[in-house]
């Protein structure tokens, strides 16, 4: 497609970000994530090898920094302190980068996000110079907020964390939508391709996933599926859907008929 999607300083050419977990191995990954058409990529420092383990398999021999713009995370991260050090280690690792995507989940069996942990962690990150793309409930005064704190895009979740149900409220999504200026990309939740479409019709800047494709029974399709889904999602807002009507409206003329 040829519009972008400008991400603090960096500037993006899908509107599908992609995850590097639970697939089967590294291979499969690689396979998969090209076929989706992405050019950012997140991983997570704390359970990924990006080079601190020079005995094991490292993601970045299959997901090359010269051609993909890596998002490191903090998944699995419980407080704001635990969340800034690991970005700290991955700008380390990674020579400088300093685009991340913030996340401090809750401890509870649905993974919902900690805002108030969020938020704390945010103001530091921000002002320690990082670029900060952010997991966050679908509450439209927290998004407002981590953009006022300076934050590069706000990621609500459509639903919990590799639930697979897409957008459960999407009206919230729509607030949030019409009082940011930062790109809002709906991250988790997302469980098939239909899903993605309805978050980019809503005027989302994008999607972020990862299990609805390696979890699915043939990742590499599945990709390709998403991919699709994102540009017809897309092309679908920027045309503008037709209004909704209680009754039916004739496709053809009425005037004029044949007796």
């Amino acid at each position: 497609m040829a519009d972008r999607i400008q991400v603090g300083s960096y500037t993006l050419k899908s509107r599908l970000l992609v995850g590097t977990g639970k697939y089967r191995d590294l291979d499969e990954t690689g396979h998969a994530i090209e076929a989706s058409g992405a050019d950012v990529v997140t991983m997570a420092v704390r359970r990924t090898n990006l080079g601190q383990n020079p005995n094991e398999p490292n993601l970045l021999d299959v997901i090359s920094p010269d051609r993909y713009t890596l998002l490191p995370n903090t998944a699995g991260c419980h407080t704001a302190d635990d969340a800034v050090r690991t970005c700290r280690l991955a700008r380390e690792l990674l020579d400088g980068h300093n685009l991340v995507k913030l996340e401090v989940i809750s401890k509870s069996r649905t993974l919902y996000p900690d805002v108030v942990e969020t938020l704390s962690a945010a103001r530091t990150l921000v002002e320690d110079n990082f670029e900060v793309m952010v997991y966050t409930s679908d509450d439209p005064l927290i998004a407002l907020e981590l953009e006022v704190i300076g934050c590069v895009a706000v990621m609500p979740l459509g639903a919990p964390i590799g639930s697979g149900l897409g957008l459960q409220n999407s009206y919230n999504i729509r607030e949030i939508l019409e009082n940011l200026k930062v790109p809002v990309i709906v991250d988790a939740g997302v469980g098939t391709a239909s899903d993605a479409t309805v978050a980019m019709e809503l005027g989302c800047e994008g999607v972020l996933m990862n299990t609805a494709i390696a979890e699915a029974k043939d990742p590499v399709k599945m990709a390709q599926a998403m991919r699709l889904a994102i540009e017809s999602g897309r092309l679908a807002y920027e045309a503008g859907r037709m209004p909704r009507k209680r009754y039916a409206d004739a496709s053809s003329p009425e005037t004029g008929l044949i007796e």
